[in-house]
């Protein structure tokens, strides 16, 4: 069963009991594993020793706890592996583990805690192994300006130990004090957040439910987080007036988490900087520094009005979600790359008034029948197609007249099978066939050679289409002979001929230039 996180808030619970049980035994090679289950609170976690282990921890615990050397089960060198010592062995050891928690309930020593795992799984151990992490090399990764790594557990454990009130070196070790923790995160710049899509290790923790707070980094200019519960993270606000870069993948499922964490807290809000009209409960800052932003694999089905809080953004990623509708861009002036790719799009009808700068557009994988949309997007240099559902040459028509486009991509579409595909396309882009790049392929002089064919033929046929318009005029001159006069009114009845004749309908081009 998955574990549950503790409350996160002033209002906690006291500090959790620990547990160590030895829950089984595994024979491998020539000695047994003992299985140990420990419980914090709801978490818990296994971790295997074998006797050796168990040994060597009596003796550094007895040199420097001063801990009773009879505590631990003696050695058996004949019938070791035998499974009435075994069992009876699980037993004592157990009572060994649960004496040893006993004895040190607040933070147990470090040689205890590394035995059992805590600095892996628990609150105290985690934040103490990483403020001893930052200790040693801090200095020497903010100085390198790498991306930092850590997991959600961390976070939280960080979180936890900061809302506990207890002093920051509880164990009394400098090197595990917590102000290093805040000294290297309120410097840091470069932030990489990554969580396990199932329990973390080999615990019932599923990081993607732990809330943590990132109000502890105040220098951000780049994060990225992913397989967290975007929902349950606060503090990332705290970056909004540096923050240039953000990507949050598998952890979301709408822009407005986010973007906007705060809304859920207003029932109406608007962003800093906008001329307000009627009641608002909170005006919120904007991201006045973000200008890319991926929110790609997640659960978004729209592209909410929280867009107005990223002004500047000129990189957005919404690929593999499932967006509908192109919705509220417009509130964004700055943007020119935009991915949509792999989402469920079926019109584009009106996409212009909302893109007016894009440069780079991707809308592969959805399910677009129809291009007429694109045809005002003046600035479209690059546009992905792939995997829709286009099947009419003529909506290739709709892009073909864009003056900037130079790369287009309609492979697995339902026209790309037709024969001479590639000539087909490139004579819709006209005298700039040369200048297009389909499906990532240079264009050919032989194909270049074929368009021009194809747009001789084109022209002889439209050529062929003016001289036949003074015909259909002429038709359309005897249609409207053989019209009944409509009599104005208070105008005497004409008397009507002895023998009325209709006019003969015309059946071929003979009928109207006459005999040669």
């Amino acid at each position: 069963m998955a574990a549950v996180a503790r409350s996160f808030g002033p209002e906690r619970e006291a500090e959790p009991v620990k547990e160590a049980r030895v829950v089984g035994s595994e024979l491998v090679d020539t000695y047994t594993v003992y299985i140990i289950q420990v419980t914090d609170g709801s978490h818990e976690w296994t971790v295997k020793h074998r006797y050796s282990d168990f040994y060597d921890l009596h003796e550094k615990l007895v040199a420097e706890k001063k801990i009773d050397k009879n505590l631990l089960p003696p050695k058996k060198i004949i019938g070791k592996n035998s499974r009435s010592l075994v069992e009876k062995r699980e037993k004592d050891l157990e009572v060994y583990l649960q004496t040893l928690l006993a004895a040190f309930p607040g933070v147990a020593p470090s040689v205890l805690a590394h035995f059992l795992h805590f600095h892996l799984y628990e609150i105290n151990g985690i934040t103490a192994a990483l403020a001893e992490e930052l200790f040693e090399k801090g200095e020497q990764l903010l100085g390198a300006g790498e991306v930092f790594a850590i997991g959600p557990l961390q976070l939280y454990a960080v979180t936890e130990q900061l809302q506990q009130g207890k002093p920051t070196c509880a164990s009394g070790d400098a090197k595990t004090d917590l102000g290093h923790i805040l000294d290297f995160t309120c410097r840091l710049k470069y932030l990489k957040v990554s969580g396990t899509e199932g329990p973390f290790g080999t615990s019932n923790i599923q990081e993607q439910l732990l809330p943590f707070d990132l109000s502890i980094f105040k220098s951000l200019h780049q994060v990225e987080i992913s397989h967290c519960g975007a929902r349950r993270i606060r503090g990332l606000v705290a970056s909004k007036p540096t923050l240039a870069t953000m990507s949050v993948r598998f952890s979301a499922t709408s822009m407005k988490e986010v973007l906007v964490p705060e809304a859920s807290e207003f029932d109406e809000w608007e962003p800093e900087g906008t001329a307000l009209e009627g009641p608002v409960t909170a005006v919120i800052p904007t991201w006045q520094a973000l200008t890319t932003l991926d929110l790609s694999h997640n659960s978004i089905s729209e592209i909410d009005e929280s867009v107005k809080l990223i002004p500047k953004i000129e990189f957005l990623d919404l690929s593999h979600n499932g967006v509908l509708v192109v919705d509220n861009l417009q509130h964004l002036y700055n943007l020119v790359h935009l991915d949509l790719s792999y989402n469920k799009l079926s019109s584009l009808e009106g996409v212009h008034t909302k893109l007016g700068n894009i440069k780079t557009l991707n809308l592969a994988g959805n399910l677009l029948e129809s291009l007429s949309g694109l045809h005002k997007l003046y600035s479209l240099v690059s546009l992905d197609l792939r995997d829709n559902r286009i099947e009419q040459l003529e909506e290739v028509r709709s892009i073909g007249s864009l003056p900037c486009l130079e790369h287009v991509a309609l492979l697995s579409n339902p026209l790309s099978i037709l024969p001479d595909y590639r000539t087909k396309v490139l004579a819709q882009f006209g005298e700039r066939a040369s200048e297009v790049c389909l499906d990532n392929t240079t264009t050919t002089e032989k194909e270049l050679d074929t368009v021009e064919v194809l747009k001789a033929i084109q022209k002889a046929k439209e050529v062929k289409s003016k001289l036949s318009h003074p015909e259909k005029k002429v038709i359309e001159d005897s249609r409207l002979s053989a019209a009944p006069c409509i009599r104005p009114s208070g105008s005497p009845p004409s008397v009507a001929p002895a023998t009325a004749s209709l006019p003969q309908p015309i059946l071929s081009n003979q009928g109207i230039l006459g005999d040669e």
